[in-house]
C-alpha cells in the first residue's frame, strides 16, 4: 500500500511537472513570438523615421531655395543701379523729386546678409542636452523672517566637452551635476529597465557612484542585488568599461559590489584605490552673476544653503551673498564651488581675495581635468577641444621691444608668439622665450597696427589669438585668467571692459568700468583680446593704428559674434595721457596701478 501510494505520488509530481513544463515552453513561444513582433515593430519605426527624416531634408532644402531666392530680389532692390533706376522713373516729370531721389541712389546701403544652409530640423522629443531638464525652481529665500525673491541662475544646456563619448552614469544628483558636460550622459535607468533603456544608445563606459538615494542603493550596499550583477554582465558581454566611484559613506559598505568591477575610483585618502577627487564644473561653478546681483550681507553656510535645496537651487545661492562665512571643518570641494562662483568667503567681502581663491579653486582641478584622469587610466580617449594660445604682438617702436617680450615671457600656457617688430626683435625673442615656438617678421615702411595684425593672423596656429600691447602692463596670471572664461562663455571673444589704467604724466591710477566684469557686452579693449582664431580671421582687422579695435568691435556687432568681459585684474593700460580715460574712469589713487591690478 505504502509503495503503491509513493508510486501514486510520483505519478501526480511528475503530471505537475510536465504541465509546468509544458506552460513554460509555451511561455518560451509567446516571448519569441513578442520579440519577434517588437523586432518587426521597431523595423518600421526605423523605417517611418527615416522616411520623415527624407521630407525633412526636403523640406529644408525648400526652405533654403525661398531665402535664396528672397535674397537675390532683395539684393537686386537695393542694388545702385536699381534705385538709379526707380530714381530716374520715379522723376521723370519732377525734377526735385529726380534730385532728390538721385542723392538717395547714390548713397551706400547695406546689403542683406545672404542665408546659411541650415541642417534640416530634427523631430521634437525629449530634449537630451546637459542641464536641458536641470534648472532652479525655488526662486525665494527667507532671513530673518524677511522673504527675498531671486531670479534663479540659470543652468546652462551645453556645451557638451566629449560629444563622441556617452556614459551611463548611476549618481546622486551633485556627482551627477557635474558629470553631465563631459560627455553624453544616460542616466535615471533602473535594475528594472536598463536592458530596454541601455540599447537606444550604447555607452562606451558604465560609472556607477556610491549612491545614497534611489532605486540602485539596495543593488550595491552590502551583498551585490541582482540587478547590478545584470547590468555589469550586460555591459561584460559588449565590452563596456566599468567604474566604481566612491565618493561618500563608509567604503565598506560598497566593497563586495566595488569588487566587480574593472576599476575602482575613491575621493577618500584612507582607501587605497586610485584617488579620483571632485573637481569644479565650469558650466555650473563659474563667476556668472544673478540678474538680480548680490545682496549686500554675509550669511553664514546654513543660512546659504537650507536643507531641502535641490542641487540647481543650490548653484543659485552660491551667487546670492556678498559672502559666505563656512565654519571649520567645511569639505574642501564645498569651499572649492563656492570660491569658483566668485562669492568671498570669510566674515568681510574681499573682492581681490575672492579673485585669488576663484583661480585657486580652477587650479586645484575641472571636472573636465579629472574625467580626463579616469579615462586614460581605464584606457579610453579623452578627445576634446584646448585652450592653446598664439600671441599676436606688433611692435611700432624699437624702444618698446624689451618690455613687450617680458610681459609675454610672465604668461603661462603660450604655445606660439607671432611678433611683427624690427629685426633685432627675432632673436631677442627667441633668448627670452626659449621654450616657446617664435614666428618673426618684419613690417614694411609705414605700416599701421591693424595691418600688422592682419598680416599675422593667418600665422597663428592654435585655438585662441591673444593681441598684446607692447606699451601695456600685463600680470603674471592675466592669459590663464582670461582664458578661463572660454570654459564657461559661449562667447567666440573675450577680454576686459573693466580694466585699471595709469596715466604717466598725473601718475594716477583709474578704473574704467568696475561694473562691466562678467558680462556679454558690445566690446572690450583690443590690448585684451583673447579670440577663437578662426573669428579673428574671419572678421579681420582695419587697417589702422588707432581705433582698429573699435572697428573691429562694431564688425562684430552686425556679424552678431558674442563678445565677453571677464574680471577686472591683471592688466594694467599705460598712456602719458589720455582724456577719454579721465572722463570714463573712477580714480583709485595717485600713485602706481600694479598693486591694484595685478594679483
Amino acid at each position: 500500500m505504502a509503495q503503491a501510494e509513493r508510486a501514486a505520488e510520483l505519478a501526480r509530481l511528475l503530471d505537475a511537472a510536465q504541465a509546468r513544463l509544458a506552460a513554460a515552453e509555451q511561455s518560451a513561444d509567446e516571448v519569441k513570438a513578442l520579440a519577434e513582433r517588437l523586432s518587426e515593430t521597431e523595423e518600421r519605426l526605423a523605417a517611418e523615421q527615416a522616411a520623415a527624416d527624407k521630407l525633412r531634408r526636403e523640406l529644408a532644402e525648400q526652405r533654403f531655395q525661398a531665402e535664396v531666392a528672397n535674397w537675390k530680389l532683395s539684393s537686386m532692390k537695393v542694388a545702385r543701379w536699381n534705385r538709379l533706376g526707380d530714381a530716374i522713373k520715379s522723376g521723370r516729370n519732377n525734377p526735385m523729386r529726380l534730385a532728390k531721389g538721385l542723392r538717395g541712389a547714390a548713397k551706400p546701403v547695406k546689403r542683406p546678409i545672404a542665408p546659411k544652409r541650415r541642417p534640416p530640423a530634427a523631430a521634437k522629443s525629449k530634449d537630451e542636452r546637459p542641464g536641458a531638464a536641470f534648472q532652479a525652481t525655488s526662486t525665494t529665500r527667507t532671513l530673518g523672517g524677511a522673504s527675498f525673491k531671486l531670479k534663479p541662475f540659470r543652468v546652462p544646456t551645453g556645451p557638451n566637452t566629449r560629444p563622441h563619448l556617452t556614459a551611463a552614469v548611476i549618481a546622486d544628483p551633485h556627482a551627477e551635476a557635474l558629470l553631465r558636460y563631459e560627455w553624453r550622459q544616460t542616466t535615471g535607468f533602473t535594475p528594472r529597465d536598463f536592458a530596454r533603456v541601455l540599447p537606444l544608445e550604447v555607452p562606451h563606459l558604465l560609472v556607477v557612484e556610491s549612491v545614497t538615494q534611489g532605486p540602485w542603493v539596495e543593488e550595491i550596499t552590502g551583498e551585490p542585488g541582482e540587478g547590478i550583477r545584470a547590468l555589469l554582465d550586460w555591459c561584460a558581454e559588449r565590452g563596456i568599461r566599468t567604474v566604481f566611484w566612491h565618493t561618500q559613506g563608509d567604503v565598506a559598505a560598497y566593497a563586495a559590489t566595488a569588487e566587480l568591477f574593472e576599476h575602482r575610483f575613491t575621493t577618500d585618502v584612507t582607501v587605497a584605490w586610485p584617488r579620483l577627487q571632485f573637481g569644479v564644473q565650469p558650466r555650473v561653478h563659474n563667476p556668472l552673476p544673478l540678474a538680480g546681483g548680490r545682496i549686500d550681507r554675509v550669511l553664514t553656510l546654513d543660512q546659504l544653503l537650507p536643507g531641502h535645496l535641490a542641487y540647481p537651487d543650490v548653484l543659485t545661492s552660491y551667487r546670492w551673498p556678498s559672502g559666505v562665512d563656512c565654519p571649520p571643518g567645511t569639505p574642501q570641494w564645498r569651499l572649492a564651488e563656492i570660491a569658483a562662483c566668485g562669492t568671498p568667503i570669510g566674515p568681510e567681502p574681499d573682492g581681490r581675495r575672492a579673485h585669488v581663491a576663484l583661480r585657486r579653486a580652477y587650479q586645484m582641478g575641472t571636472m573636465t581635468e579629472r574625467i580626463d584622469e579616469m579615462l586614460e587610466a581605464i584606457g579610453l580617449p579623452s578627445a576634446r577641444a584646448t585652450l592653446n594660445t598664439s600671441v599676436l604682438l606688433p611692435i611700432l617702436d624699437p624702444y618698446l621691444m624689451e618690455h613687450a617680450l617680458a610681459q609675454v615671457a610672465k604668461q603661462s600656457g603660450v604655445d606660439q608668439l607671432v611678433v611683427i617688430g624690427p629685426p633685432e626683435t627675432e632673436l631677442r625673442a627667441r633668448d627670452v622665450l626659449p621654450d616657446v615656438e617664435v614666428v618673426y617678421r618684419r613690417p614694411h615702411p609705414a605700416m599701421t597696427e591693424g595691418a600688422m595684425l592682419d598680416a599675422g593672423i593667418d600665422l597663428c596656429e592654435a585655438d585662441l589669438v591673444a593681441v598684446m600691447d607692447p606699451r601695456d602692463v600685463y600680470g603674471a596670471h592675466y592669459l590663464s585668467d582670461l582664458r578661463r572664461a572660454f570654459l564657461f562663455s559661449t562667447a567666440d571673444i573675450v577680454g576686459k571692459a573693466a580694466f585699471f589704467a595709469h596715466l604717466r604724466k598725473p601718475q594716477a591710477t583709474l578704473l574704467k568700468q568696475p561694473d562691466a566684469e562678467y558680462a556679454y557686452l558690445p566690446e572690450v579693449a583690443g590690448a585684451t583680446l583673447l579670440a577663437r582664431r578662426n573669428t579673428l580671421r574671419e572678421v579681420g582687422f582695419a587697417d589702422l593704428t588707432e581705433g582698429w579695435d573699435e572697428v573691429l568691435m562694431r564688425q562684430c556687432r552686425e556679424d552678431g559674434i558674442k563678445v565677453f568681459s571677464a574680471d577686472r585684474f591683471g592688466y594694467v593700460r599705460v598712456r602719458d595721457e589720455d582724456r577719454w580715460l579721465l572722463g570714463a574712469a573712477h580714480l583709485v589713487e595717485y600713485g602706481s596701478a600694479e598693486p591694484h591690478a595685478l594679483i
